[in-house]
């Protein structure tokens, strides 16, 4: 890859280096320069510019970026588009995620434009969370850095998601005389709260007097019920392999796989197996909801990974929990992931008076469907919830319009004071957990769920795009994307108008998604612009 400074008169087809600024609007880092771009920096002065020219044997950075990522993807990983050379990897499932740290560095020594960062190895991960994120620092990389980097994740996927599986678990509690039951329900109920954000359940609970006799007859019950794992929570802590429950495990005709730990707090866990059933005697700090070293057990458990004395043993680096921010609770998990995934929901604006139509253009049917139920069916099969209808004088046509799809109609009654006031009501229903909303004009009938969902993958508050402009050809158009941080802005709109210029206001926050059509571009606001669309989509 070439890069210096070239003359403009010289630079069709280089790709800028940096943002530059012109009289009528500005030429973002890496755009690819076009004549009428030359003549518009010349006629500005800009008599020389810093741009990039790839070679032959050059990739591009998304191109780059897009390899790498999809070599990298095994089972329970997608790939999101690439941006500005960066590509993300995502969850599909709930689970524990793999990873081989020196796999990852040896991708990260080919070539220092090629970076490769991951989540830590066998981090809880939930579904559309980022696992990896592959980032080309320069425009472009050689081809053979590129082959060299697939080369090395091509095995068998440097990145996978072991899915958490549903499983049937029995707890064990054991008691002495002046055992109270609230412990014993309190103990339950943290459990619980555990259990149930990694998707499995407790069937059968038995407490017992703390006596290795005891703790046995309730092991031979939960083997009897099928239960794995099987929880053990004694009234006292295990402090050595002939204690009450080991004892019991093995009075059961079970084994002793391994007594303690290398985490802090967690130290004091037992891991046994009894026939089929991973048997756990819990430390002392099971009972708090914080982060400890039983849930570093029981995910992988719950995962189908193996967990014994070498997989133990290697929990020490980074098994000091008690000196680094907590994750989560498992009681919020229960309501959440435990990292944040993006949650989008979408506003359809579908109050407008249709004064140009004649009549109530969204209700004009094209393939036997109304023009306001396509679109609003489009933006249904996407990832964006809620999705709501904002209507205006006809709202009761418009609800009978979209019955069956998963929308909620939403009234305007201010609709006749202009575009904005729909805006507005839209905004003010999203949801306080949305970390933004996808604005689309109900009267597009190119508008497809894939294409807000494409919008949405591009949406990265981390990445400074937090407005997604859905482009056409080259040109903006519609659905919009706007992160929260905008709902302000949006909510002091006044009047007949959009949020046109707030986009022009925070262009280097913006996010160009094109379009494989012309649907950004088309809406129907005339009998002719409906005749014409008809036309083109035989």
């Amino acid at each position: 890859m070439q890069f210096g400074e070239l003359a403009a008169a010289e630079a069709e087809g280089a790709i800028l280096a940096h943002t530059t600024r012109l009289e009528d609007r500005q030429l973002r880092k890496g755009h690819r320069l076009t004549a009428a771009d030359i003549e518009a920096l010349i006629r500005g002065g800009h008599r020389n510019v810093t741009a990039a020219r790839l070679g032959p044997d050059d990739v591009d950075e998304n191109s780059a970026a897009t390899r790498i990522a999809r070599a990298c993807a095994g089972d329970g990983v997608e790939l999101g588009p690439a941006f500005t050379g960066r590509a993300n990897l995502r969850a599909t499932v709930a689970g524990v995620m793999l990873i081989e740290p020196d796999r990852v560095a040896a991708m990260n020594a080919i070539d220092e434009s090629i970076t490769i960062a991951t989540l830590a190895p066998f981090a809880r991960v939930s579904p559309r969370q980022i696992l990896a994120t592959i980032k080309i620092i320069r425009f472009a990389v050689p081809a053979s850095a590129v082959a060299a980097v697939e080369s090395v994740a091509r095995d068998c996927g440097a990145l996978r998601v072991a899915s958490f599986a549903r499983k049937s678990i029995a707890l064990i509690s054991t008691c002495i005389a002046n055992t109270t039951s609230a412990l014993l329900d309190k103990n339950r109920a943290s459990l619980d709260a555990r259990v149930a954000a990694l998707g499995s359940r407790i069937i059968l609970e038995r407490r017992v007097a703390h006596r290795s006799d005891t703790v046995a007859s309730a092991l031979a019950e939960a083997v009897e019920a099928h239960a794995d794992p099987i929880l053990i929570f004694g009234v006292s802590a295990i402090i050595d392999r002939r204690d009450i429950v080991p004892a019991a495990i093995v009075k059961a005709g079970g084994t002793i796989a391994h007594f303690g730990m290398p985490v802090d707090p967690g130290n004091l866990l037992l891991l046994g197996r009894l026939q089929n059933a991973v048997v756990i005697g819990l430390p002392g700090c099971a009972r708090s909801p914080k982060r400890n070293g039983f849930d570093l057990v029981l995910e992988r458990v719950l995962a189908g990974l193996p967990v014994g004395r070498d997989e133990l043993a290697a929990m020490g680096a980074g098994g000091l929990l008690n000196e680094i921010p907590s994750r989560p609770h498992p009681r919020d998990a229960v309501h959440g992931s435990p990292a944040h995934a993006l949650r989008i929901g979408a506003i359809i604006l579908a109050a407008g008076m249709s004064s140009r139509m004649g009549r109530n253009k969204l209700l004009v049917e094209i393939d036997g469907e109304p023009l306001v139920r396509r679109v609003a069916a489009a933006v249904g099969a996407s990832r964006a919830r809620p999705v709501f209808v904002i209507a205006g004088g006809e709202a009761e046509s418009i609800r009978a319009a979209l019955t069956g799809i998963p929308v909620s109609v939403v009234s305007n009654p201010d609709y006749h004071e202009g575009l904005s006031t729909s805006l507005r009501t839209g905004v003010r229903e999203m949801p306080k957990d949305c970390d933004g909303a996808v604005v689309v004009l109900a009267d597009m009938p190119g508008v497809s769920g894939t294409l807000v969902d494409r919008m949405i993958d591009a949406f990265d508050p981390d990445e400074n795009r937090e407005i997604c402009v859905a482009m056409s050809g080259g040109k903006r158009g519609n659905p919009v994307l706007w992160g929260r941080r905008f709902f302000a802005d949006l909510l002091g709109i006044a009047g007949d108008v959009g949020a046109k210029h707030l986009i022009a206001e925070n262009e280097e926050m913006v996010c160009e998604v094109e379009a494989n059509d012309d649907g950004p571009l088309t809406d129907i606001d005339t009998p002719e612009a409906l005749e014409a669309w008809l036309a083109r989509h035989k």
